[in-house]
């Protein structure tokens, strides 16, 4: 029960610090993935394709961990300690990165010479962030739709109010770390994005007075239980967890296997998830929790298209936009911005007009939001289309038309992305909330995995990074994009199709 006398402008005191720390943990993280794929093909020499494997790999592992963590956060660490857990493993990935190397070169034979030691190094700093994630990301959502009971309409708000400190850091991240690290060097950027971390830690410390003990440890005493080695059982997650940073160290490497372990870990929750609401869930629930499922899928077509901005988009933005203005030329990292500045600028309009509709009990359903989200996002790659068709004499592409298709994907996400998070904490089964909202984290894995595959679809070639025929690049772009296009609208017409038959089993609990 949340204590109602504690409220801040509507909303739960606690809210504005998971807002803050969500803010703080997001700049670090998106300041980082920001520069991944111009520090892998610029700086490391990586082919477009193979780039787009390490972009896929470590965005894929990223958002599956949230599976685990949010596990054994529901059955031992509750949310708190597993959000300052994850934080702790976030924070020394995120410094870990500030180490870069040597750059790539050609030697007189022509033979691409690499500082392996530090692309290993990378790799590892890279285990410890999708691990921290891991325990970070789920469970600090969670803890947001704690702080409002069931049937409370300021629910879907609360969470837009969340996502706008999500934005909040992307935004001036994308703008700082990206200029640091293409201007100065990529320590530069990375080692900011690792003080965004501490400031996020500090944050969430300060302020879990706040959070009205909705984030403790579900059994305390079974926390300090001994183990057969000797450690208490709280202790053994961290020490397993940790062992778990080498794990992914190598998996970010290898392609192939993550979307082996990817679909077989897929399979097995969809058939978990299916047991458990046939037998285990009242008519009820079940209809809740089919339906959540339903949209889940759904995410992952959405997320499919959406994530292309740090891959196929931030090298189009590179290779095939006049970034050249009167005030200088615009990193194309920096046009990543534009999706944290759209999502702060939007999110408390569609914040103020979920809340309106609901007061007149207009407002739609989460699978018509959904569809319409998609639908956005195909909307933005149809843009984008449109723009290589007028591009310039020199080939290059004016950059109004990215900033269109930025703002159409903006709405897109604005329409899926906090409404899915609501839709979580609202239709799960109360004792499997945490592993829900790891569920829901691990299908955006398999879109980020699609969205790497679908990435390589406008791979050129390039010499150390750099594209020789702009045509050809604009050409590949445009293939995707395209076909980008045609799959969005194709998914948000069935989903829309679906929501009268989905509609009952979304509304509200009174």
């Amino acid at each position: 029960m949340t204590n109602r006398t504690n409220q801040l402008a509507g909303h739960p005191r606690g809210l504005f610090i998971l807002f803050l720390t969500e803010m703080w943990e997001r700049f670090s993280f998106y300041g980082m993935k920001a520069l991944l794929i111009f520090y892998l093909t610029k700086y490391h020499f990586f082919s477009d394709t193979a780039g787009n494997h390490i972009v896929g790999n470590y965005a894929t592992l990223v958002y599956a961990l949230p599976l685990l963590g949010g596990l054994l956060a529901d059955k031992y660490l509750g949310y708190r300690k597993a959000v300052i857990f994850g934080a702790v493993l976030l924070l020394l990935g995120h410094l870990g990165m500030a180490f870069e190397g040597t750059q790539a070169y050609y030697n007189n034979s022509g033979q691409l010479v690499q500082d392996t030691r530090a692309i290993q190094f990378f790799y590892f700093s890279m285990g410890l962030i999708i691990m921290g994630v891991g325990f970070l990301k789920p469970n600090i959502s969670a803890i947001t739709g704690r702080l409002y009971e069931q049937g409370d309409p300021r629910r879907d708000a609360g969470f837009t109010i969340f996502y706008m400190g999500i934005n909040l850091g992307s935004f001036s991240a994308t703008l700082l770390c990206g200029w640091l690290g293409e201007t100065f060097g990529w320590r530069y950027g990375f080692g900011v994005a690792g003080i965004g971390m501490i400031l996020g830690l500090f944050t969430f410390i300060k302020g879990q007075r706040f959070l009205e003990q909705q984030a403790e440890p579900p059994h305390p005493a079974l926390l300090k239980e001994k183990t057969a080695i000797g450690i208490n059982k709280e202790w053994m997650v961290y020490l397993c967890s940790s062992l778990g940073v080498f794990v992914c160290w190598q998996l970010v490497q290898r392609h192939a296997l993550v979307g082996g372990i990817l679909g077989i870990t897929a399979i097995a929750v969809v058939l978990f998830l299916l047991g458990f609401i046939l037998t285990r869930c009242s008519g009820e629930e079940r209809g809740r929790m089919l339906a959540l499922l339903t949209l889940t899928l759904f995410s992952v077509i959405f997320w499919a298209l959406f994530e292309q901005s740090y891959s196929s988009m931030n090298l189009f933005a590179d290779r095939v936009v006049n970034r050249q203005t009167p005030f200088g030329t615009i990193k194309a990292s920096q046009f990543l911005s534009l999706s944290g500045f759209f999502i702060v600028l939007l999110a408390p309009v569609f914040a103020m007009v979920w809340m309106q509709l609901s007061k007149r009990n207009r407002e739609p359903n989460a699978a018509v939001k959904f569809a319409t989200g998609i639908i956005w996002a195909a909307a933005g790659f149809g843009v984008l289309v449109w723009g290589i068709q007028l591009a310039g004499a020199d080939g290059k592409v004016s950059p109004w038309w990215l900033v269109l298709a930025y703002l159409l994907h903006t709405c897109g996400e604005l329409s899926i992305s906090p409404v899915g998070l609501a839709a979580v904490s609202r239709l799960s089964v109360p004792r499997l909330v945490g592993f829900m909202m790891g569920v829901w984290f691990l299908a955006t894995a398999g879109s980020e995995y699609i969205a790497g595959l679908l990435a390589t679809i406008a791979s050129v070639e390039t010499t150390a990074g750099v594209v020789k025929d702009a045509g050809s690049s604009a050409a590949a772009y445009a293939a995707l994009f395209r076909f980008l296009f045609y799959t969005g609208l194709i998914a948000g017409a069935v989903l829309l199709a679906l929501s009268p038959l989905l509609s009952k089993h979304l509304k509200h609990k009174k």
